[in-house]
């Protein structure tokens, strides 16, 4: 199970640079099977905070925009995970709580509202924010590059027009690498640094570098973490985002597990 990784070098760490632990797969497993515990037993709030979110942003999307925003909506769905872990704060406050024996009642999720982390955690959403938004702008110019500004009439002339032309399948490709990169490098900013902000007084660059640490001496594990998240939001997606309703909110909990788990305490 989790362990201390040697290859840290823990000797050359300073007081604000927490040891990081190895950790295998048992341990993904054992952070699952924790947030679904919390998940029932917390169940009411986390459904209010995890289900309107990706629902506001479809509905928003075709309300205000209509057709002209179909280039957009599938980059607005893949890249509203990016801003997860900041929607996420009030479940890792409940997890915290929960852990701690305090009151976990669902209105204590805005708690965090009140802790000494509200400005670390405002500035680590903006950042999060930036990075949707740049990854939204990479999205429409590389549909820009490959159909022209015009926008696609309906939707099923939009699917036509991106899986039966090379123009298509280029945007596809391209897309995705990007969309992956995008992926990664927010992966590694918050997965640590959003529960480790609410959970201790940290510099934000601490609990950033602290994240980047994690991730890179556990790259497999971390790496298998971010797949599963993936994965699950994908099959919780169908159909109508119902599934996000539950699955949202277990991964929240068990992100906040993971965190205990890898970051000593």
């Amino acid at each position: 199970m989790a362990q201390k990784n040697s290859a840290i070098g823990v000797d050359a760490l300073t007081p604000d640079d927490p040891v990081i632990h190895s950790i295998r797969v048992p341990d993904l497993k054992e952070a699952l099977v924790k947030g679904i515990a919390d998940f029932n037993a917390m169940p009411t709030h986390l459904i209010f905070l995890c289900l309107i979110y990706p629902i506001v942003t479809v509905l928003a999307t075709w309300i205000y925009s209509g057709h002209d925003a179909l280039p957009l909506i599938f980059p607005l769905l893949a890249g509203y995970t990016m801003i997860g872990p900041l929607v996420a704060v009030g479940l890792y406050e409940l997890s915290r709580r929960r852990e701690k024996g305090l009151d976990h009642s669902r209105w204590k999720a805005f708690h965090v509202l009140q802790r000494h982390s509200i400005r670390s955690i405002s500035i680590l959403g903006t950042m999060l924010m930036v990075l949707y938004l740049a990854w939204l702008f990479v999205a429409w110019t590389l549909y820009v590059v490959n159909f022209g500004t015009g926008v696609p009439e309906s939707v099923m002339d939009f699917t036509l027009q991106v899986l039966t032309t090379g123009s298509g399948w280029a945007l596809i490709i391209v897309g995705g690498s990007i969309g992956f990169f995008f992926a990664v490098v927010v992966f590694s900013l918050s997965v640590v640094s959003f529960p480790m902000v609410l959970d201790r007084d940290v510099r934000i660059t601490t609990a950033i570098q602290t994240s980047i640490r994690a991730v890179l001496a556990n790259p497999v594990t971390m790496g298998i973490w971010g797949l599963i998240v993936a994965v699950v939001l994908v099959i919780a997606s169908l159909p109508f985002f119902v599934g996000l309703s539950v699955a949202l909110p277990i991964l929240g909990h068990a992100t906040w597990h993971l965190y205990r788990k890898v970051v000593a305490h």
